[in-house]
């Protein structure tokens, strides 16, 4: 990921959010198809009592509300800084404290190196479903995090 951002991809304007949306896509469509399947397999089936009905139905809320969670990753990026959204946690960052955007061959996401020495997985870049997508969108984060940060980096 070391290659510049071509002409041909311009930086963002800030605010920017990047998501994986193909992903996203799939997940929302799996969901609404296995709750309609749940939903019409409760109705339609004449032995099943109440609760087993309530039970098909339920069943579905709860696999659609894991795969809403799983849709959930993002990287917004601001003039203030960054705000990373993984599954189920949320942390805002300021320019100055992301060193680098890694997204190496095999990985299943962006990981930035922060100034305290740690790395966080930003789920909100993943190359699983749009490789190029995300490859564009690390590009294009990395850069930010060069402009934004430079000013920052220098006074050490």
């Amino acid at each position: 990921m070391s290659a510049p951002a071509s002409p041909a991809d311009p930086l963002p304007g800030l605010p920017v959010t990047f998501r994986p949306a193909r992903t996203r896509a799939v997940l929302y469509a799996v969901g609404i198809a296995q709750l309609a399947a749940l939903v019409a397999v409760a109705m339609l089936l004449p032995e099943l009592t109440g609760g087993e009905r309530i039970s098909f139905v339920g069943t579905g809320v709860l696999v659609g509300a894991v795969l809403l969670l799983l849709s959930r990753p993002r990287v917004v990026a601001r003039q203030e800084g960054i705000t990373v959204v993984n599954l189920t946690t949320r942390r805002d960052l300021a320019w100055a404290q992301v060193l680098r955007v890694n997204l190496r061959a095999g990985d299943p996401w962006v990981h930035l190196d922060l100034a305290d020495g740690t790395s966080l997985p930003a789920m909100g870049i993943q190359p699983g479903i749009a490789r190029e997508q995300a490859i564009r969108d690390a590009r294009a984060l990395r850069d930010l995090v060069e402009i934004h940060g430079a000013v920052d980096h220098t006074a050490r």
